[in-house]
């Protein structure tokens, strides 16, 4: 009736996991789906998708992601491959690298932020100037 050798391989991407205010997580997450966190996470988080800060989030380490809202508090390494989306309420410490980014006036951003489309023509326009 039920036939075990089909497993989907595919994640949802349509889906978002959600942290709620007043929860908090001591370690690592790895998703390939989007994700909200309106609580507060202390460690790693690697994802495939986005990530949303909410007003009440705060994470305390590394984040990985294609795309990033963050409206909360931000205290580390973050790496985004697309957008960087930092809100007008947000606190952002640390280190950005990113593709794209966006910040709203009022946001405190302290952070050193690398883009990385601009690191490799900037290296070639150099390399143009010292052989001419």
């Amino acid at each position: 009736m039920f036939d075990k050798s089909q497993k989907s391989t595919t994640t949802d991407l349509g889906k978002t996991n959600r942290i709620v205010e007043g929860t908090m997580i001591k370690g690592d997450i790895i998703s390939k789906a989007d994700f909200r966190l309106d609580g507060e996470l202390i460690g790693n988080f690697t994802s495939q998708g986005k990530i949303v800060i909410g007003p009440a989030g705060s994470v305390t380490g590394d984040i990985n992601c294609t795309n990033a809202d963050i409206e909360g508090n931000f205290e580390g390494k973050i790496e985004v491959s697309e957008l960087l989306n930092v809100k007008s309420k947000a606190t952002i410490k640390g280190e950005v690298i990113v593709n794209k980014l966006s910040v709203e006036p009022g946001a405190e951003f302290t952070a050193t932020c690398t883009m990385k489309n601009a690191v490799k023509p900037l290296a070639k326009k150099n390399e143009q100037q010292q052989a001419g």
